[in-house]
């Protein structure tokens, strides 16, 4: 029993420490999808299929946009390099 809530709590503090990570990812998710959002939205305020298709157009490439630069700045981020990791497996 005690082994199971030992392992229930590191997977909590897993969660809570990589809970900046979870945002990014839901920033992205609904980046991903604001394109169609918008479609739907304006569908249903019964805008016809060009302004429906250029707004759509336009939220995309916003969107696109903006995960680039988040993806940029995440693979900016060094990884350790081969014989680095060799060494401190050596340790």
């Amino acid at each position: 029993m005690e082994r199971a809530s030992s392992w229930f709590k590191k997977q909590i503090l897993f969660l809570v420490s990589s809970i900046w990570q979870i945002i990014q990812a839901l920033v992205l998710f609904s980046l991903a999808f604001s394109g169609l959002g918008c479609a739907l939205l304006l569908r249903h305020l019964e805008y016809n299929g060009a302004i429906i298709a250029g707004v759509g157009v336009l939220v995309e490439i916003f969107a696109i946009l903006l995960c680039y630069l988040i993806f940029k700045k995440f693979l900016k981020a060094e990884e350790p390099t081969l014989p680095e990791m060799k060494k401190k497996a050596d340790k």
